[in-house]
């Protein structure tokens, strides 16, 4: 497996209660159709049963379709209490009824929102998964102080304004959420948490090594990566780009992400926003 923590082949009854939790954070890695990684904020996904996942689909995103052309996906479910559990996964069918979908529409959430419910349940069969770990917030906390430092000691040299003021601005933030997702070797997504992720520049991201530092060393150089960030306030945004493999920096073990793609998965209209989608006029009517 790409991630070798994945020791389990099965949830147990607790993990499929813990997993039911309605407030969590659940990111979804896909594979586009070139190859490269993608993830998604998906709030929804849970284990159904020992050797099943499931989630609800309320609005339209590019993960839906990749699923649909490469069933291999990696998962992180993170709940309240900050512990996670990390795997693999293989899409196999979606349904528009069912007791699953009728669960998730009778949840206050959904029962009660005049907007939108979920109008299609997708399914996953576990390939493998972590077990239940907690956030090392022990860790997280100095490998930010210490990314901070590193990116005031590194030269900036940007030639693209990948990030604009607003993302610049969000990757940022001490207290968003920040995850990284890359294909692994046998075709699966890897998704690691990054909290410490900070933006060097409008084109890079920069990162200490001091959480997740094995994982992180393991990535191969020039490795396409992508990294989402989300608030509490259900903003998000995701950029991807090419690792440039580790460096010291003050002694520190930093890396880098050379970004060429930013991406809004935001409602109500989920758009690329680097490079920039042109705005063609409407001639037809």
């Amino acid at each position: 497996m790409s991630n070798p923590g994945n020791a389990f082949d099965q949830f147990s009854e607790q993990d499929i209660k813990d997993l039911s939790a309605t407030m969590k954070v659940g990111i979804l890695g896909t594979v586009t159709p070139e190859g490269l990684p993608h993830l998604t904020l998906i709030t929804t996904l849970m284990a159904c049963s020992p050797n099943d996942m499931v989630w609800g689909q309320f609005m339209e995103g590019m993960s839906k379709q990749h699923i649909k052309q490469n069933p291999k996906t990696g998962f992180m479910v993170m709940g309240l209490d900050k512990n996670l559990w990390r795997g693999c996964a293989d899409f196999t069918h979606s349904a528009k009824e069912g007791k699953d979908y009728d669960f998730y529409n009778n949840t206050p959430l959904f029962r009660y929102n005049a907007y939108f419910g979920v109008h299609t349940v997708h399914y996953m069969k576990l390939v493998a998964q972590s077990g239940k770990s907690a956030l090392p917030m022990n860790k997280i906390i100095p490998a930010a102080i210490k990314t901070m430092i590193a990116k005031a000691l590194t030269p900036k040299h940007e030639k693209a304004k990948v990030l604009n003021g607003w993302s610049k601005a969000f990757y940022d933030k001490i207290d968003n959420l920040k995850f990284l997702g890359y294909v692994g070797a046998d075709g699966y997504p890897v998704v690691i948490p990054l909290i410490q992720a900070q933006s060097l520049d409008r084109e890079h991201l920069i990162f200490s090594f001091g959480a997740y530092g094995d994982e992180l060393a393991a990535i191969p150089a020039y490795t396409s990566v992508a990294v989402f960030g989300m608030a509490l306030s259900m903003e998000d945004v995701l950029v991807r780009g090419t690792y440039q493999g580790s460096k010291r920096i003050a002694g520190m073990k930093c890396g880098v992400v050379q970004l060429d793609y930013a991406y809004n998965p935001m409602p109500p209209a989920p758009l690329r926003i680097y490079p920039e989608t042109p705005v063609e006029a409407v001639v037809d009517f």
